[in-house]
């Protein structure tokens, strides 16, 4: 009878595979999920589409759940300085993810406006009531998406929840659809700054969007610290 014999599996080569610190890691998925977000929003806006509200939540919702994971999914400047304010992010840390929030909407914003290349572009300039009216549903709406996220994806009450993606982009779609006529429904500054540099929104008044939103932010902030004085 012939004797089995057994070889000694090679090993198989593994190519090596670079690595990214930590801190590049949360600062490369902010900037490519921000992007993503404004030049949807954006490219939507620009082609007409009737369905700019669903395509803002759904791609921040898709968006969160895919880089929530590495950097906190903030993808909104607002949402940074309620995580601040919050405690859940330090001031270096939360300046890197502003510089970068901003840069992918302005890039997401000059890339949406060359792709869709339109022939026109109606360009929401505020002014005297609509100004404020504006500023007003700003305030609130995006109040709301820094209140949903804090209590969401960082509330110990909730650890491990498998919602906060739909929690939050619905907040999103839902402010988008009721005060989207009055302000253009953005509760983000960098998606605002997108929309300026698309041609969407006039940079005389994008200050407004701007103010208001990191308002919003702060107070989001302190409502849940006082709201939840036990989670630290």
């Amino acid at each position: 009878m012939a004797e089995a014999t057994t070889r000694e599996a090679a090993p198989a080569y593994a190519p090596p595979v670079p690595q990214l610190g930590t801190a590049a890691r949360k600062y490369v998925t902010e900037f490519i999920s921000t992007f993503f977000l404004a030049f949807a929003v954006a490219v939507a806006a620009l082609s007409g589409s009737t369905f700019v509200p669903l395509t803002a939540g759904a791609t921040l919702m898709v968006m969160v759940y895919a880089g929530g994971r590495i950097s906190g999914g903030h993808y909104n400047p607002a949402v940074t300085m309620a995580a601040l304010v919050r405690r859940r992010i330090g001031v270096p840390d939360a300046v890197v993810y502003w510089a970068v929030q901003v840069a992918a909407g302005v890039v997401a914003g000059a890339v949406a406006h060359a792709v869709v290349n339109p022939v026109t572009v109606r360009t929401l300039t505020l002014s005297g009531h609509t100004r404020a009216a504006a500023a007003v549903v700003e305030l609130l709406v995006t109040f709301a998406l820094c209140y949903v996220v804090l209590n969401v994806a960082t509330s110990k009450d909730q650890p491990g929840n498998g919602f906060f993606g739909l929690a939050i982009g619905f907040t999103v779609a839902a402010g988008a659809f009721a005060v989207g006529g009055i302000s253009g429904g953005v509760f983000n500054p960098a998606v605002a700054l997108g929309g300026a540099t698309a041609g969407l929104f006039g940079w005389s008044t994008i200050w407004v969007y701007i103010v208001v939103q990191l308002a919003a932010g702060i107070a989001a902030g302190l409502a849940f610290l006082a709201l939840n004085p036990g989670d630290k």
